[in-house]
């Protein structure tokens, strides 16, 4: 009988908004006939990273792209390992036969070290290693001394974890992302001047081990073989990283009390709307309710395709993705994640705004 060779596992970091989606979708774009699952470290109730990429599998049916994204809904994945990861893991591990890399992507708040260390566990470990972990940086924000490209909403993410005290909390964070990297991907290269990224790429690099590669992207457009392949067994020396988050995760007590919950995440669906109406009433519930993220759909009167929306702050990318299905009811759905959210609330204000 024919020993499988074990399946290489790529994992994308890297602060909300950093583009470790926009990555992830390039590199499914280039697949190159490649068989590659992609789990999907979601935050909220409604998976919109995982639909982006659905959109992304070339040659594939819809039924054929549902199977091959796992989503992952509890937002961190240093958290949820021995509850959501495992089964996945323990899923994927059983179709290695049909697959030939995996991609997680984590969230923003997910500290990469834990993950891999999950990669030890003997049940993944026989069959199942880290080719790589890939941190993404967001150039412009290192470079103007904030890390993240809206600091004090990633920040306010990280106080509602009772076990975190740091004077830093954003730059300590930013450095365990780093702690754990074999490849590290300073994006956004084209927005910053040439000195500007120079000095970005010597900070990065006085944060990692000689042996780690610094590379430049714009919009994380990478050759695919630069991606993947990199063979660094992560998991082998992951223990001897140090990083700032290790003493939390010291004890099982410790682990059980990491909790998230503070967060909200609101599911809200509206008819169809104006488009300029729409962003500007969504900016407006930004600035208003502190919202940290605007993911969704929108359906435009008298347009045949749906509208892509994104939004890290007050930050909002929007594109015509696909055509409405023939049979499918053009509505907007859209998820906001913040703290303290009053769903009834925020969607009267949306319907206020729109009129609808």
């Amino acid at each position: 009988m024919k020993t499988l060779a074990k399946l290489p596992v790529t994992i994308v970091t890297g602060f909300l908004g950093s583009g470790k989606t926009t990555l992830l979708r390039h590199m499914l774009d280039n697949a190159q006939g490649r068989r590659i699952a992609v789990i999907v470290n979601e935050f909220g109730e409604l998976g919109i990273d995982g639909e982006i990429l659905k959109q992304c599998t070339i040659g594939c049916t819809e039924e054929e792209a549902n199977g091959r994204v796992y989503e992952l809904a509890n937002g961190c994945l240093c958290c949820t390992v021995q509850e959501e990861f495992f089964p996945v893991m323990r899923e994927l591990v059983a179709r290695r036969g049909d697959l030939d890399h995996i991609l997680i992507e984590t969230s923003g708040l997910a500290l990469p070290k834990p993950l891999v260390q999950a990669f030890q566990w003997p049940e993944i470990r026989s069959a199942c290693t880290v080719d790589a972990v890939i941190t993404v940086v967001d150039s412009p924000a290192v470079a103007a001394g904030t890390f993240a490209a809206f600091p004090d909403q990633v920040d306010a993410q990280r106080k509602l974890d009772p076990n975190l005290d740091h004077e830093s909390p954003l730059h300590e964070l930013f450095a365990d992302q780093l702690a754990s990297a074999d490849l590290v991907i300073l994006n956004k290269a084209d927005l910053i001047s040439p000195a500007d990224l120079a000095r970005v790429r010597l900070e990065v690099a006085e944060e990692l081990p000689p042996a780690v590669k610094i590379i430049e992207a714009s919009s994380g457009r990478l050759p695919l073989d630069v991606l993947i392949g990199l063979g660094a067994g992560s998991e082998e020396h992951i223990d001897s990283r140090h990083s700032h988050h290790d003493h939390h995760h010291d004890g099982d007590d410790d682990h059980d009390d990491h909790d998230h919950d503070a967060f909200d995440s609101i599911s809200i669906e509206l008819p169809q709307a104006d488009e300029s109406l729409l962003m500007d009433a969504l900016t407006q519930l930004v600035v208003k309710h502190g919202i940290l993220r605007v993911k969704g759909f929108a359906a435009i009167p008298n347009k045949p395709m749906r509208l892509l929306i994104q939004g890290v702050g007050t930050r909002f990318d929007k594109h015509f993705d696909r055509q409405w299905g023939a049979e499918e009811a053009r509505t907007t759905r859209l998820v906001l994640i913040g703290q303290e959210l009053d769903a009834a609330q925020l969607e009267a204000q949306l319907r206020a705004a729109l009129s609808v």
